[in-house]
């Protein structure tokens, strides 16, 4: 019989369970595992390069990066630099070097004068009526009229010269070199030429002037604030001369500045104080003798009743801008006193109020012409504007809608000292005008010159075709009014039928014949006074 033998662990009294030999298994499968994480950790301990070189390119990929946009920096940073340092001395609308830079160069200028024993000229210009563009067409057109600007002085001027924007519509011209005044007005006259041909801006056709003034270094100034200073005191004279000129500084300027400023004074006191008052003259019927309308005068009347003529006193009321409230009182109580003459019965057919350029190119004009004749309960057509020739010149575009306004408003509108050089048909067929008044220039002129009375022949006939009235202005003699009466002329004015006259004195004339000269009225009528305090006499280049 068979024996059969127990486990080897029975026989040896292993108590073991059987699981241990089963869990041994798994134990012996993971050591191939172990082994091979042990050898890659082995060989990455073995191969420490590889690692170390691809951690270095890395780095130094970032460092060529950094590097690179270090140099950006710094270029962008010299960049800015010398654009904050540009712009520190350039005007950011027209590039133009500004005071700061300008102040520079004349100091270096003047140092090289000294030393070669030469001149420098400095011209100070200003944009005449600029604020009027400005506030009719807005800043983007005036931004565009500056830049325009700049580009004509510059292509006036050397390399060598300077032009720089001093700020608003002022610009300053430096002349490095030059060897007496009369070279830097003969710049100044190129200016000015260059000026005022159009310029084109947004569809519009501007038209603009300049008033320079000029100094010159070492005649008028040593140092360069002194001649910065009188360039300007000199510019200053040339727009209270009538704009459009250039003016020399000399040492009786200055005397002349204290007295306008004087003036001023007197004018803003005389508003304040109700002190102007207006005269009227008889606009006449040249056949008939009989007055058809009056034309109404500004005087201002000093505290001793004296009068003193608006030609003493206008030009600076328009520099300082005085004459707006000024030409609105007159244009009111002009206004007032039609309108009284009327309800009172009397036969006059209009009343001519003189208006100044700068009154008519106030946007608020129009407005103001309104509420007056709204006001006083005038009819528009009892109403005539007068205007000059320049004033029509200047900005033509809005001209033509103004005129037109007033036009279908019912006001009348005449040009006044027609004929005087810048008479040009194209505005008269352009602009709704019922009267042309002949300069008095022009009729004194009748009894001595060929031309004159030619010319004045060839404006009534001119006015005829045209269908506007005519007028003859500063008739003083028998042998003018026979001569306007030969060539059909309408109507006239002047010292040989009266002089002007308080509104009491012209209800007076009104019906009388004038066709005989000067009734009593007329020659009894007041004349002019010196204007005082400020002005003994009429100043030079009023």
């Amino acid at each position: 019989m068979a024996i059969r033998k127990k486990p080897l662990s029975a026989q040896k009294g292993a108590s073991a369970p059987p699981v241990e030999a089963t869990a041994e298994a798994p134990a012996t499968r993971l050591k191939p595992e172990r082994s091979r994480a042990g050898a890659n950790t082995v060989r990455a301990k073995a191969k420490p390069g590889a690692v170390t070189n691809a951690q270095l390119r890395e780095a130094n990929e970032y460092l060529v990066v950094a590097a690179v946009r270090a140099q950006t920096m710094a270029e962008d940073a010299e960049r800015a630099t010398a654009q904050m340092a540009y712009m520190a001395e350039h005007d950011y609308l027209t590039g133009l070097p500004n005071r700061s830079l300008l102040t520079d160069r004349l100091a270096q200028s003047i140092a090289l004068a000294q030393r070669h024993g030469t001149r420098v000229a400095l011209m100070y210009l200003d944009i005449d009526h600029f604020k009027q563009i400005n506030d009719t067409h807005g800043h983007t057109i005036g931004d565009a009229l500056l830049q325009s600007t700049a580009e004509r002085l510059q292509a006036c001027v050397r390399l060598s010269d300077t032009v720089c924007r001093q700020g608003g519509d002022e610009f300053i011209v430096l002349l490095a070199d030059v060897e007496t005044a009369q070279d830097a007005a003969r710049t100044a006259k190129k200016l000015i030429e260059t000026m005022a041909k159009p310029h084109r801006l947004g569809g519009l056709e501007l038209r603009v002037t300049l008033s320079i003034g000029i100094s010159v270094y070492p005649d008028d100034g040593k140092e360069v604030e002194t001649v910065l200073k009188n360039a300007d005191v000199a510019m200053y004279h040339a727009k209270r001369s009538g704009r459009n000129n250039y003016q020399i500084y000399t040492p009786n300027i200055n005397v002349r500045a204290t007295a306008r400023r004087s003036v001023e004074e007197v004018l803003t006191h005389a508003l304040d104080q109700c002190q102007f008052v207006l005269y009227y003259q008889p606009k006449v019927n040249l056949d008939s003798g009989a007055i058809t309308g009056a034309e109404a005068l500004l005087r201002l009347q000093q505290a001793d009743h004296s009068l003193v003529s608006p030609a003493q006193f206008v030009g600076i009321a328009e520099g300082c801008g005085l004459i707006l409230p000024i030409g609105q009182w007159a244009l009111r109580e002009a206004c007032r006193q039609m309108a009284a003459w009327l309800h009172d019965g009397l036969c006059i057919e209009r009343i001519a109020v003189n208006v100044s350029p700068v009154e008519l190119h106030n946007r608020d004009f129009l407005a103001s012409v309104r509420n007056i004749l709204l006001d006083t309960g005038l009819a528009p057509h009892h109403l005539e504007l007068e205007l000059t020739e320049s004033a029509l010149l200047h900005d033509t575009a809005q001209m033509t809608t103004t005129l037109g306004a007033l036009k279908t408003l019912g006001v009348m509108l005449a040009v006044d000292d027609f004929g005087t050089g810048y008479s040009s048909l194209s505005y008269l067929r352009r602009f709704p005008i019922d009267t042309l008044k002949i300069d008095h220039t022009i009729v004194q002129d009748i009894d001595s010159d060929t031309k004159d009375t030619a010319i004045v022949s060839a404006i009534i006939a001119m006015g005829r075709s045209l269908q506007m009235q005519v007028v003859a202005e500063g008739i003083e003699t028998g042998q003018q009014l026979a001569y306007l009466q030969t060539q059909h002329c309408p109507e006239g004015q002047g010292h040989f039928f009266s002089r002007a006259v308080p509104a009491e004195e012209f209800a007076a004339l009104l019906g009388t014949d004038l066709k005989s000269p000067r009734s009593e009225i007329a020659k009894n009528a007041a004349s002019f006074a010196p204007f005082e305090p400020g002005l003994s006499k009429r100043l030079p280049g009023d």
